[in-house]
């Protein structure tokens, strides 16, 4: 009687895998990481696209992702990202995980690839974007932007409440936490006219704020320069006729 074949565990498979990203990496793609501020100390230089493909075949595979990310590599980890059952993670993984971050891509395709489907985003977006640690209040806000755009049935309640930490991260002035910032409160203001008005009021909040804290329009120190910056930014996105546009044509459609 022949013996029963058994499919190779996860460490089997993550060394075939680790091979294979070997390989389909270049040092040109390694560089042109690293000019885009991408931690790249442990990476092999392969696109985030060609990872997509590979987890498209891969499918979901809990035990694979979390052997994936011990590995420390960076490709991976956005690996493990695009293959792990959201429904299986718990609280200790999220906060193993959001420690572990060291690199803006990481961060954000942990946080709208992964952690916003899990049933712990919406307290951990908030949790996350009150502490200091410059890749995990990044990641606070990168979750508020994915919830906004995934988070289907979320009432807009839930993203009002996202409007009073959004307006305290905008005096953080550290780049990689501003963007998120940013990025956070213009998907809000994208969802629906309602929730554009609030982000617009929240925007002129914030830019009233960092020109009080510099006592005027300009200069002021480098957290008003950054809440200035977040304002505008926000402003010029959600108060733009292509935006505007898109928000009319989806109230007429309803």
């Amino acid at each position: 009687m022949a013996a029963r074949r058994t499919a190779p565990g996860p460490d089997r498979r993550v060394s075939a895998l680790l091979d294979e990203l070997r390989a389909l990496g270049s040092e040109k793609d390694r560089a042109g990481m690293a000019r885009y501020g991408i931690e790249v100390r442990n990476a092999f230089g392969v696109s985030v696209y060609v990872l997509r493909g590979l987890a498209r075949r891969l499918g979901t595979d809990h035990a694979l992702a979390a052997a994936l990310w011990e590995t420390g590599n960076h490709e991976a980890r956005l690996l493990a990202c695009f293959v792990d059952d959201p429904a299986r993670i718990g609280v200790r993984q999220l906060e193993a995980w959001v420690r572990d971050l060291d690199s803006w891509d990481l961060c954000d395709q942990a946080a709208t690839s992964l952690f916003d489907a899990t049933r712990h985003a919406w307290p951990k977006a908030v949790e996350w974007a009150g502490r200091d640690a410059q890749w995990v209040k990044r990641a606070g806000f990168a979750l508020m932007a994915g919830l906004a755009v995934h988070d289907r049935i979320a009432a807009d309640a839930a993203f009002l409440a996202l409007l009073a930490p959004i307006e305290r991260g905008a005096l953080d002035d550290r780049n990689y936490v501003k963007k998120a910032v940013s990025w956070a409160l213009r998907n809000i203001g994208k969802r629906n006219p309602a929730l554009n008005a609030a982000a617009v009021a929240c925007a002129e909040r914030i830019r009233a704020a960092a020109n009080r804290r510099a006592g005027g329009e300009r200069g002021g120190d480098a957290g008003a320069r950054s809440a200035r910056w977040v304002a505008s930014d926000v402003l010029r996105e959600l108060q733009s006729e292509k935006v505007r546009g898109r928000l009319a044509r989806r109230r007429a459609g309803n």
